[in-house]
């Protein structure tokens, strides 16, 4: 019978680390997949045209990454254009963080008139495209007079209802009404219960929102290039894209360095917005 039992048992592991097994293989070949982009862009930004498209392709890098790096910045005033999607997307993400989840905090943990009809609002809102906005959005900033300016590309943006939608949904179950409750009877006020209680709180879900609109803002192309009227004054996205067609002919070579490049700033903002993430999962707002 004992016997019987260990042979068993010997199957049951022999079966769960074949699982397992499997189970990394098919999470190693999906990283190589997600991984693979960014070494092809690497390898062509170190390569001429004329290389990228030879055949059979090269999967290993060349030596013509610093002439990229130098054609790039002959071409385009990147660092200056870098700066001002640095300033676009840092003060967008600010005022979101701050708009939407101060919004959320309302619908989630408070009862007030209309707040039904105003949600329901806000979600027909969520499912308007951004795109059928753009000419209405133009014609207030112009008549306000913000066109060619960073105000007409931080102001619109300051808030929006995924935000919003996502922020309500992650206070409604992670801060809990007795926390709140406690908190009223210490005598704390609203803005003192959102800033001391719910925010520690929902730190992950902040950190999501951020990432979330630091990649949005940054990749942003069409809106900064219908308000921003003075070429000499852009966004990254834009000035990378003046480099089609550069002298009639498209330096591939060129392009892919600035892409490669316009990368780094996001994954340095996915990585602290991810280990924010991972570090407060089990975080409290009671110490």
């Amino acid at each position: 019978m004992a016997s019987v039992q260990d042979t068993t048992s010997s199957k049951g592991i022999q079966g769960s680390r074949r699982r397992g097994i499997a189970l990394h293989a098919v999470l190693v070949i999906g990283l190589l997949l997600s991984a693979f982009p960014f070494y092809w862009a690497i390898i062509m930004s170190t390569h001429t045209s004329t290389e990228i498209f030879s055949y059979p392709p090269k999967l290993l890098p060349g030596s013509h990454f610093l002439q990229n790096v130098r054609s790039l910045f002959d071409n385009i005033d990147f660092f200056g254009s870098m700066f001002n999607s640095l300033l676009v997307a840092s003060a967008v993400t600010f005022l979101v963080l701050f708009f939407d989840s101060l919004a959320a905090f309302v619908f989630a943990k408070f009862e007030f008139p209309g707040r039904r009809a105003l949600f329901v609002l806000l979600m027909a809102i969520f499912m308007v495209p951004t795109q059928m906005a753009i000419i209405p959005q133009f014609v207030i900033m112009s008549k306000i007079g913000w066109i060619g300016s960073m105000t007409a590309l931080i102001v619109p943006a300051a808030a929006n209802a995924f935000g919003i939608f996502w922020m309500r949904q992650y206070m409604k179950s992670a801060i809990h009404d007795e926390l709140l409750d406690a908190s009223r009877i210490d005598g704390a006020h609203f803005l003192r219960q959102y800033w001391h209680v719910a925010l520690p709180v929902v730190r992950p879900g902040l950190a999501f929102l951020g990432i979330f609109t630091f990649m949005g803002q940054w990749n942003d192309y069409a809106w900064p290039l219908i308000a921003l009227t003075n070429p000499d004054n852009v966004t990254l996205q834009v000035a990378l894209s003046q480099l089609n067609g550069v002298h009639g002919t498209t330096d591939y070579g060129m392009v892919m360095t600035g892409a490669l490049l316009a990368l780094i700033p996001l994954l340095i903002v996915f990585a602290v917005g991810a280990k924010q993430i991972i570090g407060d999962l089990g975080k409290g707002a009671i110490k």
